[in-house]
Parts: C-alpha cells; sequence; structure tokens
C-alpha cells in the first residue's frame, strides 16, 4: 500500500497498524480469489454494495470471491482509517488493470468493529468509474 495511507485518530498505534494489515489482505483476497482468508477477515453479518447496486450477504460474497478476477494489479490508494472506538471506518480509492489493458479506477468504504477482540469487516461498498 502506498505510503499515503491517513490517520484520522489519536487510538493505539496497533490497532492501526492492525486495520492496514487487515485493508492489505482484503485488496489481496479481492484480487486473488482468497475465499479462506476473506472467512477469517469477514463477520457473520458482512453485507456488501456492489457497483451495481447489488446487495449481498457474506454467503453470496464469499461463493463470488471464489469467481477468478478479471482484473489485474488491484492497488489501493490513499487509504484513510478512522477509528470510532470499537469500530474503523477504512476509505481508498482503487487503481486496476481491465480485460483489455485500460486503467481502472474505485473508491470503497469498508467498516470494522472490533468483536472479541478481532477486528471483523462488516460491510464494504465498492464503486468503479
Amino acid at each position: 500500500m502506498p505510503a499515503t495511507a491517513l490517520r484520522t485518530d489519536t487510538h493505539d498505534d496497533s490497532d492501526y497498524e492492525t486495520l492496514l494489515r487487515l485493508n492489505r489482505d482484503y485488496i489481496a483476497s479481492v484480487q486473488n480469489s482468497d475465499v479462506a482468508r476473506f472467512d477469517e477477515i469477514l463477520a457473520e453479518d458482512f453485507l456488501c454494495s456492489h457497483p451495481d447496486g447489488s446487495l449481498v450477504d457474506r454467503a453470496t460474497f464469499l461463493v463470488q470471491t471464489a469467481r477468478p478476477v478479471a482484473i489485474r494489479d488491484l492497488a489501493a490508494e490513499d487509504v484513510v482509517v478512522r477509528l470510532l472506538g470499537d469500530v474503523a471506518i477504512i476509505h481508498a480509492a482503487t487503481r486496476y488493470l481491465k480485460p483489455d489493458g485500460a486503467e481502472g479506477h474505485g473508491r470503497y468504504t469498508d467498516v470494522w468493529a472490533r468483536r472479541d477482540g478481532r477486528w471483523l469487516c462488516v460491510s464494504a461498498h465498492v464503486t468503479r468509474c
């Protein structure tokens, strides 16, 4: 992840670093269709809003993730981590290459909650340009 990560709080460094690592894992899991890693980091009540306007639950998201993606070189940029107690919001831009080699862009917002001492992703919202 580029050094453009922005922190908007004064909380514990370990939470911030953990969330940055989880954000990197999330992006890598999308690129690599890593269902096993998503199974570890998604809350049971996880929901995702896709760019087409659909809202999917965790089970559907995992099925969709198992399919190989057509994009490559997915990267997160301008990452902003907002810690709000036991909730964190991550905003970021994405850059990737489409199957035809054209560059694609988007944004996402992920909401994480600390549950039983672990950070789990409870919600994701994805847009593409």
